[in-house]
C-alpha cells in the first residue's frame, strides 16, 4: 500500500531529513494520522515498553471539551475545544421535529458555547494565541462536547473545521484569519447528528473537504484564498468519513465514503471514477477506507464492513465481499489497520479482531485492548503502527504495546495515561485519537491535553 498525495513543502524537508539523518530522524504530526495520512508512526529511537509507572509527562495544559486530536508541526501543538456556556441542559431547546426521540442518541438541542482553534509550543504546553469562535450546537446533546476534527497544518497556515461546518483558515504564527468559510450558509449543509468530523486534507494547491448538498458533498478549495475550485456529489448526508487519496491502479484516486456510497473521484476536477453501493447505518461512515494493492476496506457501525475491488484500469470497481456476523470487522470510530493482507480493528462493543482482507475471514478477536474481557458500550481501540509492532490507545485512557500477527494478539506493555472523561452509556470515556511526533504521544481529553515523552 501506498499513499500518495502532493506532499506540502514543509513535509518534503521532513522526509528529506528521514532519508539523510538516519537514527537521527524525528518526524512532526501534522494532520489526521500523520504525516502520510496513514496512521503509521516512523520514527526510531522509541521505548521498546512503558517503565514502571508510566512514561515520563513533559507538560500538561488545561483545554476545554472536544474530541479533536491534536496536530504537531514545526514546534507548535494544534488543537481544538470548545468553551460551553452555563446552561442546564434539561432545559436546553429541543431541536428535533415532532415528538422527541426516546433513545437519547438522537436527541438534539441548542446548547450555546464557543469553538476554539489553540496553539501551544511543543516543549513547553504553553499557550501562543487561540482564534475562538461563536458556535451555537444543535447536534445530539449526549455527545455535543466539542469540535472532531484534528487540524491540518500546511506551512504557514492551519486549516480547521468545527462541528456546526465553520471552516477557518488561519496563520500558524499569530492565529490570525486568512479566509473563512460557513458550510451552513454558503452550501445549504444540513448539521448531520453528530456534527462534521472529516478531517479537511491538503492536495498540492487545494485544501479537499466533505462539505454535503446536491453536489457538493465533496469540495475543492484552493488552499490560499479559499476560491471553490471544484464540487461533487451528491448525497443524503455527508457522513463522517475523511477524503483520503490513493494510488491505485495507476490512477490518483480521491476516496469518499459519505451516506450512500463510497465513491472515487479524480482529486484533479471532481470526476467520478467509480461508486459502490455500501451504506453505513445511521451515515455513520467514520474510520477512513484503506487499502492494499487494489483491495479497499471499510467499516461501521451495526456489522457493516465491505471490501471492494479495483479494476486493473482504475475506472470501475466491484464489491468483493461485504461482511456480516461471520465475516469481517465493524469498527465505529476507528480506523483499521492493513498489514500483509490481513485486517487489524477494534469491532463493535471493542471485540478486537483480525481478518483475512482477501475474504473476510475472521482468524481471532479478543477483548483485551478494549475493556479487558467482555463487551463493553461502544468500546473503542485507536491503532497505529509502529515499525513490527502496535500502539493501541483504548477509550479507557490506556495505551498498549503490542505484536499483533495472523496467530494472535501479543500485549508487551500497558500504562494509563489520561482519565475518562466522557459519559456514554454509564462508561467514562476518551474518544480522542493521540498524535505522536518527535518521540512523544500527544493525548487529550475534555480538560486537559498532555505531552509525555515515549523516547528511549
Amino acid at each position: 500500500m501506498q499513499l500518495l498525495r502532493r506532499v506540502p513543502y514543509c513535509l518534503l524537508a521532513i522526509v528529506f531529513c528521514w532519508n539523510t539523518v538516519g537514527s537521527a530522524y524525528s518526524e512532526d504530526w501534522p494532520q489526521w494520522l500523520g504525516v502520510q495520512r496513514d496512521g503509521v508512526w516512523r520514527e526510531d529511537g522509541i521505548i521498546d515498553s512503558f517503565p514502571e509507572g508510566g512514561p515520563k509527562v513533559l507538560w500538561r495544559t488545561k483545554l476545554g471539551g472536544g474530541y479533536s486530536g491534536p496536530s504537531i508541526a514545526n514546534g507548535r501543538v494544534f488543537v481544538m475545544d470548545r468553551i460551553a456556556d452555563e446552561i442546564d441542559p434539561k432545559t436546553a431547546k429541543i431541536l428535533n421535529e415532532g415528538e422527541p426521540p426516546k433513545n437519547l442518541n438522537f436527541l438534539r438541542k441548542l446548547l450555546p458555547g464557543k469553538e476554539r482553534v489553540v496553539c501551544l509550543d511543543e516543549k513547553t504546553g504553553k499557550e501562543l494565541w487561540s482564534h475562538q469562535w461563536d458556535c451555537p450546537y444543535t447536534t445530539v446533546e449526549i455527545y455535543a462536547i466539542g469540535p472532531r476534527v484534528t487540524p491540518t497544518v500546511d506551512g504557514d497556515r492551519v486549516y480547521a473545521l468545527g462541528a456546526e461546518g465553520d471552516l477557518v483558515c488561519l496563520a500558524v504564527e499569530d492565529g490570525s484569519v486568512i479566509w473563512q468559510k460557513d458550510f451552513k450558509k454558503e452550501y445549504g449543509l444540513a448539521i448531520p447528528e453528530w456534527g462534521t468530523a472529516a478531517h479537511p486534507m491538503v492536495d498540492g494547491d487545494q485544501l479537499i473537504c466533505v462539505v454535503g448538498g446536491e453536489g457538493t458533498t465533496c469540495v475543492s478549495f484552493d488552499k490560499r484564498t479559499g476560491k471553490e475550485l471544484w464540487r461533487s456529489l451528491s448525497s443524503a448526508q455527508p457522513g463522517y468519513c475523511p477524503p483520503v487519496i490513493y494510488e491505485i491502479a495507476g490512477k490518483r484516486q480521491l476516496l469518499i465514503w459519505h451516506s450512500d456510497a463510497l465513491e472515487a473521484i479524480n482529486p484533479e476536477n471532481g470526476d467520478v471514477y467509480w461508486s459502490i453501493a455500501v451504506k453505513p447505518t445511521f451515515a455513520m461512515s467514520i474510520g477512513q477506507p484503506v487499502i492494499e494493492d487494489n483491495l479497499i476496506y471499510i467499516m461501521s457501525f451495526a456489522r457493516v464492513s465491505a471490501c471492494i475491488k479495483v479494476s486493473e484500469d482504475g475506472n470501475s470497481a466491484n464489491l468483493h465481499w461485504r461482511g456480516d456476523t461471520a465475516r469481517g470487522v465493524a469498527g465505529v470510530f476507528c480506523t483499521a489497520v492493513i498489514d500483509d493482507g490481513h485486517v487489524y480493528a477494534c469491532g463493535q462493543n471493542g471485540r478486537y479482531t483480525c481478518i483475512k482482507l482477501e475474504d473476510g475471514e475472521k482468524l481471532w478477536s479478543t477483548f483485551k485492548p478494549s475493556t479487558g474481557n467482555r463487551p463493553g458500550a461502544w468500546a473503542n481501540v485507536f491503532t497505529t503502527k509502529h515499525k513490527d509492532r502496535y500502539f493501541l490507545t483504548n477509550d479507557l485512557g490506556e495505551m498498549i504495546i503490542a505484536r499483533l500477527s495472523p496467530a494472535g494478539y501479543q500485549e508487551v506493555s500497558r500504562a494509563k495515561l489520561i482519565e475518562p472523561t466522557h459519559a456514554v452509556a454509564n462508561r467514562m470515556l476518551v474518544w480522542t485519537h493521540p498524535a505522536f511526533a518527535n518521540k512523544c504521544v500527544y493525548i487529550r481529553n475534555d480538560k486537559e491535553i498532555i505531552c509525555y515523552s515515549l523516547a528511549k
